[in-house]
């Protein structure tokens, strides 16, 4: 099994929290993982954007090339879009279509809406909303990974002892909102993929 993922979205997000539960996940699986140096963590509102690789073989690599990567996996539209190139013909783009406007010049929310609909394999809805109703507005990062799941080669409940492991010292109520989430977003893309398959 091979995972190529361009986790992106802006500093104070969580996209990092992401990196380390599918990296708790692939170690209890005692795959191969690897992750690029991140930029913009220190700055909070920043752009962030990590190469996440895991593999059941050795990587050479901690970069993805262009044209390479499985998933885009974002928090923010116009992030995902940022990083379009690394994204493999087969690749699929998931992303929160809640914008983040950290630039003046920050594109019209219609003109990224269109340039995602131009990618056939895209997830895209609001998962700030999804992650109020289910959880908290602080878990929509989990409701990202929750939404990513169908497409990284990890059982979901390795995924959710990597949650586990990674909040478990924050208290079981952390614990379970966050699961919570994260399984929301999972059926959020199942349900999606089961209509595109009677379409």
């Amino acid at each position: 099994m091979k995972t190529d993922i361009v986790l992106a979205g802006v500093g104070g997000q969580g996209i990092l929290s992401i990196a380390t539960i599918l990296g708790a996940a692939a170690l209890k699986e005692n795959l191969h993982i690897k992750q690029a140096e991140v930029h913009g963590m220190s700055q909070r509102g920043g752009d962030v954007q990590s190469n996440l690789r895991i593999s059941s073989d050795p990587i050479a690599s901690d970069l993805i090339p262009q044209g390479g990567a499985d998933l885009i996996v974002s928090l923010e539209p116009m992030e995902a879009l940022r990083y379009v190139s690394w994204l493999s013909p087969q690749g699929w783009i998931v992303t929160n279509t809640v914008p983040f406007v950290n630039i003046p010049n920050y594109p019209e929310e219609v003109v990224i809406k269109s340039e995602l609909d131009a990618h056939s394999n895209v997830v895209a809805f609001d998962m700030d909303e999804l992650a109020k109703q289910v959880a908290s507005a602080r878990s929509s990062n989990m409701v990202l990974l929750g939404a990513a799941a169908p497409f990284i080669d990890l059982a979901p409940e390795i995924i959710e002892d990597g949650i586990r492991t990674v909040f478990g010292s924050k208290g079981e109520k952390i614990v379970e909102s966050n699961i919570k989430a994260f399984r929301a977003g999972m059926e959020f893309t199942r349900g999606l993929i089961e209509a595109r398959k009677e379409n």
